[in-house]
């Protein structure tokens, strides 16, 4: 049996392995509280966007916050947003198995964002235009250059990591233009309709064309914004729940532990007593038999 002070060590360590955990599902929760917020009101921006747009149109294609004058690539892009790091389960080989789907490398072009996903890529052989790191940060994220890459398209997907519930995390494809109309037709409603925006309420300088494609460039931002951050939400919902089963496992392994460190004392303990009672009962048998050889003599 081990020596309890070598099981202490254990003791220890397991119990600074529980104290991390514990952080970690913390901060992941929090994470998770902050982004949901930081979505809600892009959602309410986004509405306020589109009831301004939605009157300044003059047909319903949406081109990006593309001019008029700009030729649209006629190929499909489609953007893959992965984990930075390796520690993000299946769900990385599961989105880019969905993606790579009817791909067409003189049909589509593959913009990647986070580290992982480049790598699997790369791992099959798969180019891709650009590359571009998963934001740190859960605000102020500039989407602007992948903006500029969807304005050369005239048809642009996304997929991306999808936070269902804290033990759900799926993977979508979202068309972007799409979206923008659904997602701006579903707010229209709540906003308020008296207040018409039009050339002859408004001024719109240098022109309404450019303020139209200004709008259009914005709420695409913000679209590929609250794509990432639901992304990003995701991936801190699949390190909550991973942080919940390591803090449970090294709750478990904390008291396997201490009780073999208790077994190991009690041990030690019952050996030392037993050591003292065959002393003892050398000590009397030896005394016994100087008695009976003095008797003797």
């Amino acid at each position: 049996m081990r020596r309890p002070q070598e099981i202490a060590k254990d003791v220890e360590t397991m119990g600074t392995m529980v104290n991390l955990t514990s952080v970690f599902e913390s901060l992941a929760s929090m994470r998770i509280s902050q982004i949901k917020g930081k979505v809600q009101q892009s959602e309410v921006f986004f509405g306020e966007l589109w009831h301004i747009y939605r009157q300044l149109r003059l047909d319903q294609t949406f081109r990006f916050g593309r001019s008029d004058h700009k030729k649209a690539d006629k190929k499909e892009l489609r953007i893959l947003i992965t984990a930075e790091g390796g520690f993000s389960g299946d769900i990385d080989q599961r989105l880019i198995r969905l993606a790579l789907e009817g791909y067409n490398k003189a049909e589509h072009d593959i913009i990647i964002i986070g580290h992982h996903g480049a790598v699997q890529l790369a791992q099959q052989g798969i180019d891709f235009k650009k590359y571009f790191k998963l934001p740190k940060q859960d605000e102020d994220i500039n989407v602007e250059p992948i903006t500029e890459e969807a304005q050369m398209y005239d048809n642009t997907i996304a997929y991306y990591q999808s936070y269902q519930s804290l033990t759900v995390q799926n993977v979508k494809k979202m068309n972007i233009s799409k979206a923008l109309q659904e997602q701006g037709e579903a707010t229209i409603d709540q906003m308020l309709s008296g207040d018409v925006i039009n050339e002859d309420t408004y001024i719109f300088e240098p022109s309404t064309y450019e303020v139209v494609e200004h709008l259009e460039r914005s709420m695409t931002s913000i679209i590929l914004a609250q794509i990432i951050l639901e992304s990003k939400l995701a991936q801190y919902a699949s390190r909550f729940k991973a942080m919940t089963a390591a803090h449970e496992r090294a709750d478990e392994s904390l008291a396997e532990f201490r009780m073999m460190f208790n077994r190991s004392r009690r041990a030690i303990k019952d050996a030392r007593l037993k050591e003292i009672v065959v002393g003892m009962r050398k000590v009397k048998a030896t005394r016994e038999a100087k008695a009976r050889a003095a008797a003797q003599a």
